[in-house]
C-alpha cells in the first residue's frame, strides 16, 4: 500500500471533511464519529432479512463513511470486499487510501456485508476451530441446519438490495461501485438491477455475474500461460525450459504413489508428508498472492523432477503454515452464498450422495486436457460440490443468473496477468459484455490488482478513468527479481564454485554460508508474503525450517540460526544482529569456523586458515545485517535489496483459512 499515494497526502485531502455536518446525503442514516479515529464516521442500517417483505426480520449493516472533501457529494463510492464471507470495514482505510482523488467529490461507503464482520455474521458450532476439506464437507449440513430456513436470505441478490437501501438511506442519486474478487461480481448484479443508479465501475479481479464456474475451468485453462510467464526473458535460466511440463511429470509421478518427503518444521523437528497433487495445485493458487512462492514453486518442482523432493515438501509446509496467519473468512456465509446461488452439475432434489456423483460423472465426462496436468477428481476436491452437495436445498431450481444488460457507464477491469483464481478470461469476457469499457491487464501481478500492482500502472488509470484522461495499458518491462525462480538449490558441497578469492573447501564453505542466508531470506519473505507483515512480525517474529535440518527465527532485528541447513553437511549456528554478528560454521562437509560483522555490514572471518569476506555486494548477507525489522524496514530486501517491499493485506487477499475452500476470492 502507498506505492502511489502516500497516506500523508491521501489523510491530508480526506480528513478536514470527514466528520462535517451531515447534509441530505446522510439525512436517513445515523452517522457518528467511530471513537478510534477521524477518518470515517460509523454507522448501523436496519434493512429486511428478506428483501421481498414475505419472511419476516431485520439485519443490522454496519458502515463506515469517509466525507467527500469538495463539495456536497451527491454520489457515493461503495467498496465491496471479497469472499463470499471477508468483512470490509477493517480494510476501509486502505480503500481510501487506494481511490485517492476519485474520493475528493463522493463519499465513500464501506459496509460489513450481510452475515459477515459486524453485520450480524453467520456462526456454526460445527465450523468452530480449522477444518480440513474432508471435515468442511461433513459440518455444512449440520451448519446448514442450525441456521435453519433464514440461510436462503444470504445471497449476492440479497446484498444487492442492502446496497440499493444503502444509496436510498444515504440520499445518493448514483453510485460508483468498487469490488474486489467477488465483490466484482455484487457490483455487476447490482448494475443490472439498477442500471440507471450506477455512476462508474471498477472491477478488480473479476467474477463474472454468472460465475464462477463450479469446476474452475478457466483456472485449469490458465495454468500453461501462468507458469511459462514466469520463465519468460530467460528467467529459468539453468532452472528448467518447461515448467508446466515439469508439473505434468511430477503429477504423473504422485498419480503412480503419493510423494514421500521428510522437512524440519519451524522448529527443526522433522515430520513426513505425503504429498498428492492436490497440494500442489493449492500452492498454485496460493501463488496468486505471493509471486515469490510461485516462483520456488517453479524451481521446487524442478528440483523434485530431478530427485530431489525436500524443496517441494518444505515449500508445502510453509504454504500450510500460513493458512491460519491470513485474514478470516465467515465459512457459514461463504457456503450459505455459495451453495444456495450457484449452479451445480447435479439434481438438487437428489440425495448428497447422488449429488456428488452426478458432479463427478459431469467432470468425467469433459476431455481430460480440460484439467491438465491435473484429473476431474482434483477438480471436484477444488471446488464447492464436495460440501454443497450436503446442502439441504428448499424443492426449488437453483436461480437463473440475470440476463440483463450491464450498462455502459465508465468501467475499468483490473486483471493481473498471474492470477488463477479469476483468471484474465474473465476479464475479457466482461469486457466485452459493458460498452466501452477499459480492459487493464496488469504484468506480474496475481491477484487483487490494486493492492498487488507495484508499478504505478493501475492506480493510474483509477485516476484517468474519472479525470476523463486516456488511459495506458501495462508495460511489462523488465521481471522483477523477487518474481526470478531461484537456482536450484545444491545436494552436496563438492560442486560449488569457491568465494572469490578463495579456493578449495574452505572456499566452497564460505559459498555455501552465503547461499545458506541467502536460503533464509528467501523463507522469510515467502513466510511474510504469505502470512502478513503484521500479523507475522508482531506475533513473536517469524520462524522458518532449514531445507537439510534445523531452523531459524527472525525477531525484532535479530536474525537466530540453530543447526539452519540448506546444503548437506553445512550448518549454521549462531546470530545475526545490527551492530554484532556471530555466526557458527559446522558440519560433517564443511570446514569449521566463526565469522564476525567487519566493516560495511560485511561478514569476515577464517575457514581452514582461509580468510573469508562476504561482502555487502552479496546481496541477502549485508541486508540481514543492515536490517531492522522491528522498525518496519523492507523484508524484501533481505532477498532483492532493489524491489518493493510486501504489499499490506487487501480484501480479496489471502491464504485459505479456517473453514473456506482455497477457491474463496
Amino acid at each position: 500500500m502507498g506505492r502511489r499515494w502516500s497516506l500523508g497526502v491521501v489523510v491530508g485531502l480526506l480528513l478536514g471533511a470527514a466528520l462535517a455536518t451531515p447534509g441530505t446525503a446522510a439525512a436517513q442514516i445515523a452517522f457518528q464519529p467511530c471513537g478510534h479515529g477521524n477518518e470515517f464516521a460509523c454507522a448501523h442500517l436496519s434493512v429486511p432479512l428478506d428483501p421481498s417483505g414475505a419472511t419476516p426480520g431485520a439485519i443490522s449493516l454496519t458502515l463506515r463513511r469517509h466525507r467527500a472533501t469538495v463539495g456536497e457529494a451527491r454520489s457515493a463510492i461503495i467498496a465491496l470486499a471479497g469472499g463470499p464471507g471477508q468483512a470490509a470495514v477493517p480494510f476501509a482505510e486502505q480503500f481510501g487510501e487506494l481511490l485517492g482523488r476519485v474520493a475528493a467529490t463522493r463519499d465513500l461507503i464501506v459496509f460489513d456485508q450481510r452475515g459477515t464482520g459486524l453485520s450480524q455474521p453467520l456462526s456454526c458450532r460445527a465450523f468452530d476451530g480449522h477444518l480440513s476439506p474432508v471435515q468442511v464437507s461433513s459440518a455444512v449440513g449440520s451448519c446448514a441446519a442450525q441456521l435453519g430456513p433464514p440461510r436462503a436470505f444470504y445471497t449476492s441478490a440479497d446484498t444487492v438490495a442492502d446496497i440499493e437501501a444503502i444509496r436510498q438511506a444515504g440520499g445518493y442519486e448514483k453510485l460508483v461501485l468498487y469490488g474486489t474478487s467477488y465483490g466484482t461480481k455484487v457490483a455487476e448484479l447490482y448494475a443490472q438491477a439498477h442500471p440507471n443508479r450506477v455512476e462508474g465501475l471498477v472491477l478488480d479481479s473479476v467474477v463474472t455475474p454468472g460465475g464462477p464456474d463450479t469446476l474452475e475451468r478457466p483456472t485449469f485453462a490458465a495454468l500453461p500461460s501462468v507458469l511459462r510467464s514466469i520463465c519468460r526473458r530467460r528467467a529459468c535460466r539453468g532452472v528448467t525450459r518447461d515448467p508446466f511440463g515439469d508439473l505434468g511429470r511430477l503429477v504423473a509421478r504422485m498419480r503412480r504413489a503419493p510423494l514421500r518427503v521428510r522437512v524440519p518444521g519451524i522448529h527443526g523437528h522433522r515430520r513426513e508428508l505425503r504429498l498428492r497433487p492436490a497440494p500442489l495445485l493449492e500452492m498454485l493458487l496460493a501463488g496468486d498472492f505471493s509471486g515469490a512462492l510461485r516462483a520456488a514453486f517453479v524451481t521446487d518442482v524442478r528440483a523434485a523432477v530431478q530427485g530431489d523432493t525436500a524443496p517441494i515438501g518444505r515449500l508445502f509446509a510453509t504454504a500450510a503454515s500460513a493458512e491460519s496467519e491470513g485474514e478470516e473468512f465467515d465459512g457459514p456465509l461463504y457456503f450459505a452464498t455459495t451453495c444456495e446461488e450457484q449452479s451445480f452439475p447435479f439434481d438438487r432434489a437428489a440425495s448428497p450422495a447422488a449429488r456428488l456423483a452426478a458432479a463427478r460423472a459431469a467432470a468425467g465426462a469433459l476431455p481430460a486436457s480440460t484439467f491438465a496436468p491435473f484429473s476431474a477428481s482434483d477438480a471436484i476436491g477444488l471446488s464447492d460440490i464436495p460440501a454443497c452437495a450436503r446442502w439441504p436445498y428448499p424443492k426449488t431450481l437453483a436461480p437463473a443468473p440475470s440476463s440483463a444488460p450491464l450498462p455502459a457507464v465508465p468501467t475499468l477491469i483490473l486483471s493481473g496477468s498471474e492470477d488463477l483464481r479469476t483468471p484474465t478470461a474473465n476479464a475479457r469476457e466482461l469486457a466485452r459484455e459493458i460498452p466501452g469499457s477499459h480492459l487493464l491487464v496488469v504484468p506480474y501481478t496475481g491477484h487483487s490488482v490494486l493492492g498487488e500492482d507495484r508499478s504505478s500502472c493501475s492506480s493510474s488509470a483509477l485516476q484517468a478513468l474519472f479525470a476523463n484522461r486516456p488511459i495506458h495499458q501495462c508495460r511489462a518491462g523488465a521481471e522483477p527479481a523477487r518474481l526470478r525462480p531461484p537456482p536450484l538449490p545444491p545436494r552436496s558441497l563438492s560442486p560449488l564454485r569457491p568465494l572469490r578469492g578463495t579456493h578449495g573447501v574452505p572456499g566452497r564453505t564460505a559459498r555455501a554460508v552465503e547461499l545458506t542466508i541467502a536460503d533464509l531470506a528467501q523463507q522469510l519473505l515467502l513466510r511474510i508474503e504469505a502470512g502478513g507483515l503484521e500479523a507475522l512480525l508482531f506475533s513473536g517474529g517469524v520462524q522458518t525450517g532449514g531445507l537439510r535440518s534445523g531452523w531459524a527465527r527472525l525477531h525484532g532485528s535479530t536474525v537466530s540460526f540453530h543447526d539452519y541447513s540448506f546444503i548437506p553437511g553445512v550448518r549454521l549456528d549462531g546470530a545475526i544482529k545490527p551492530e554484532i554478528v556471530d555466526l557458527h560454521v559446522v558440519g560433517p562437509d564443511a570446514v569449521q569456523g566463526t565469522l564476525r560483522l567487519g566493516p560495511r555490514h560485511a561478514l569476515v572471518g577464517r575457514l581452514g586458515g582461509q580468510a573469508v569476506r562476504l561482502p555487502a555486494s552479496s546481496g541477502a548477507t549485508a541486508a540481514i545485517v543492515a536490517s531492522d525489522a522491528g522498525a518496519g524496514s523492507d523484508l524484501d530486501h533481505l532477498v532483492h535489496p532493489g524491489d518493493a517491499g510486501p504489499q499490506r493485506p487487501l480484501p480479496g487477499v489471502g491464504l485459505r483459512g479456517g473453514a473456506v475452500p482455497a477457491m474463496r476470492r
